[in-house]
């Protein structure tokens, strides 16, 4: 079974109206820092210039809260095909006639004006599915929260000065070093997946019974600290460490490191972190590696990374109700103690912190800080439905791709829960992508 969802107090039109508030907050924040000519330049071949990213986010909300929950004529039906993300492939759309900067923001205003005026003539029960307990509004503020993400990636990618500020860092565990390596999961069913998340998205469903072996896990995610005495001890020199594509990548890309490091004259480490140089500090989770430097860093450490079920029981499975809860500690909303999300800190916080986000088992920032690699390919569920369209999730199952879970310091609350699925190549290292390892409970240095 799955534990009952508590809701902060706010019905749907409420809560929506709040996370869509949230999200443009967002945008606007990571596009007002900068001169236009940075919004339009493209920072990397990886990534869309930001102001691609604006326009795409309102196109969006007119397609599907205009349109389709609206029921409203199209605003500027012209440019859908710009900003379709399959029909053009990030490295050329510098090169299509986008809209400029100055009215991509008119754009963004627009669409919102009427968005608002549709939520607020919405009815949220004895509808079609789409806006059953305003779930367009929820999924469209998740796109514009993960594309938010995107942006802030895009401003790690950007050389020049720091435009993003400098908040406040996050909180220091006062216990970690009391904390145990790893906790143990138990073997036996437990239930993976959601039907009762109302803003859950198509590749979240159904919730179904899962089998898994008993386990252990860190308890914590590796550490910076950690991943360096891997790289110390020559493993991005040996290949018995590596997946076959992963050394070829090491081979052909002469990767040493993490992505953004450096070491100095004397031996030591530097990384680059939104325009700042600093020293790569040591008890944060480590940050912008792949998928294949993290399997290497396992099989380095006589351990290998969890399945992506493995990965969701060690967060949602409760032992003492046999039941599997909504985020690792409860039904309770994310907020600040429970979870670094939302760019707070611009940074994970240091390994050990926010014990009152642990899961029942004790495991530690398994939400927010960083995205966590499994070893699991993204595929469907048992029973898989594609909504409201296949490009979401569907296109993308069996094509090579890793799945990510727990969301990382630049993830919205609204998408920060543990059903949340991610994915990407194996070979990304610019997403804001860590991991922690697992074993069998007869496993090296387990007990």
């Amino acid at each position: 079974m799955t534990a009952g969802i508590t809701e902060d107090g706010a019905g749907p039109r409420a809560r929506a109206l709040d996370a869509l508030d949230a999200a443009r907050r967002r945008t606007l924040g990571l596009a007002d820092c900068v001169e236009d000519g940075e919004l339009t330049a493209q920072h990397s071949p990886l990534m869309s210039p930001l102001v691609w990213d604006m326009a795409h986010i309102a196109n969006q909300e007119e397609q599907w809260l205009l349109r389709a929950a609206g029921g409203q004529d199209a605003l500027r039906p012209e440019i859908d095909s710009l900003y379709d993300a399959f029909e053009h492939p990030r490295a050329e759309r510098p090169t299509l006639p986008l809209l400029p900067p100055g009215e991509a923001r008119g754009y963004l205003t627009e669409v919102r004006f009427r968005a608002l005026d549709v939520l607020e003539r919405a009815r949220f029960s004895g509808t079609g599915r789409l806006l059953h307990g305003g779930f367009a509004f929820g999924m469209i503020a998740q796109h514009e929260q993960q594309h938010a993400e995107t942006m802030l990636i895009t401003h790690q990618l950007r050389r020049g000065p720091a435009a993003l500020g400098a908040p406040p860092p996050p909180p220091a565990p006062s216990d970690v070093a009391s904390l145990p390596p790893q906790v143990a999961i138990p073997g036996g069913p437990f239930t993976m997946g959601t039907d009762d998340e109302p803003w859950a998205l198509d590749n979240e469903r159904p919730a179904h019974r899962r089998e898994v072996d008993a386990f252990h896990i860190d308890t914590l995610p590796v550490s910076n600290g950690a991943y360096l005495r891997f790289v110390e001890d020559g493993g991005y020199r040996q290949e018995r460490w590596w997946h076959p594509a992963g050394w070829e990548q090491v081979r052909r890309h002469g990767w040493r490191a993490p992505l953004f490091w450096r070491r100095d004259g004397a031996g030591g480490w530097w990384r680059r972190r939104f325009g700042v140089a600093e020293p790569v500090p040591a008890d944060e989770p480590v940050l912008h590696v792949s998928w294949y430097e993290a399997d290497a860093y396992a099989r380095w450490a006589g351990r290998r990374l969890p399945t992506e079920a493995e990965w969701e029981k060690a967060a949602r499975f409760d032992p003492d109700t046999s039941s599997s809860r909504r985020f690792p500690w409860g039904a309770q909303p994310p907020g600040p103690r429970h979870a670094n999300l939302g760019q707070r800190h611009l940074r994970p916080a240091p390994v050990g912190s926010y014990p009152e986000g642990a899961s029942a088992t004790g495991a530690r920032q398994l939400l927010g800080d960083v995205w966590e690699w499994t070893s699991s390919d993204f595929a469907p569920y048992p029973g898989f439905i594609a909504f409201p369209y296949r490009e979401y999730s569907e296109v993308f199952f069996g094509h090579g791709y890793k799945v990510l879970r727990g969301g990382g310091f630049g993830v919205g609350s609204v998408v920060a829960r543990a059903t949340f699925r991610n994915w990407d190549h194996p070979v990304r290292r610019q997403i804001f992508s860590g991991f922690r390892t697992a074993c069998a409970p007869a496993c090296r240095d387990c007990g």
